[in-house]
């Protein structure tokens, strides 16, 4: 299950949306993930799920791998869909048993957040899959560069989110180290009783927390070691510009975003 985890993983290829600007796939996220919330039928989220699959072709990264990445959340996904069966009630019963109502008005809701999830899982695969751990930093950092007027740290915030992501794939290997070390001490962490199990995340949880401390410290000392002190004065190898490509994906994703407020008010 680990290895299906795709988030703040980079697949080097060469690629149209490969190429692109990092803010210029930051703006096209930002905007998806707003119109995942903004679409309120069917036939939108159809053609929404037709745009990602088309990008990641695009982005010659194969559609399973991409997937793939919603395999660990599917706990997530289905216990936000009971949540909401049950729970958000309506006018129209579809079926009752004692105090337990399944409406229509809840079973909408529920398919609506399952559907959102996949979709916000899927967007956000992508841009780290298609985006470098040093490209996605300055293109954060690039973006928040009006607000160091203010006093807003920019530089330091890329930097910690990029550090963030850039060591998902390290943890997960080291997850996975200690797991199979455990299993072979006996640990049991496919165990059907819940309670067994979540005793059994003890001596995976510890020696994880301890690799992750020792890891930071470990970049901190390297950091200082070669004199690094934040974005002042730094220059940059390779510069930020917005090509005749990402004027036209600016342009798509601004339709996009038209399109998605559009469905609202299409039956």
């Amino acid at each position: 299950m680990l290895k299906d985890i795709t988030l703040g993983q980079f697949y080097p290829t060469k690629s149209t949306i490969h190429s692109l600007d990092s803010r210029t796939k930051l703006f096209a996220t930002l905007i998806f993930m707003v119109s995942i919330f903004v679409i309120n039928n069917f036939w939108a989220y159809g053609i929404m799920f037709i745009a990602v699959i088309a990008v990641t072709k695009m982005s010659k990264i194969p559609v399973g791998y991409v997937v793939r990445g919603i395999k660990p959340l599917r706990w997530i996904i289905l216990f936000t869909f009971v949540i909401n069966v049950l729970f958000l009630r309506g006018d129209n019963v579809l079926w009752q048993l004692g105090v337990i109502k399944i409406t229509e008005q809840g079973l909408n809701t529920a398919i609506f957040m399952a559907i959102r999830l996949i979709l916000l899982v899927l967007g956000t695969s992508i841009l780290t899959l298609t985006t470098s751990p040093i490209a996605l930093t300055d293109g954060i950092e690039n973006a928040c560069s009006p607000l160091k007027k203010i006093g807003f740290p920019a530089h330091e915030l890329a930097m910690m989110m990029t550090i963030a992501l850039r060591f998902i794939p390290t943890l997960l290997d080291e997850t996975d180290k200690i797991m199979k070390a455990q299993m072979s001490r006996g640990a049991d962490f496919e165990s059907k009783n819940i309670i067994s199990r979540a005793k059994n995340m003890v001596p995976l949880l510890i020696p994880l927390f301890v690799s992750a401390f020792r890891r930071a410290d470990e970049l901190a000392i390297a950091m200082e070691a070669r004199c690094y002190r934040g974005g002042e004065n730094r220059t940059k190898m390779k510069q930020s510009v917005i090509g005749k490509n990402d004027k036209v994906a600016i342009f798509v994703t601004i339709l996009f975003l038209g399109f998605s407020i559009a469905s609202r008010f299409i039956a």
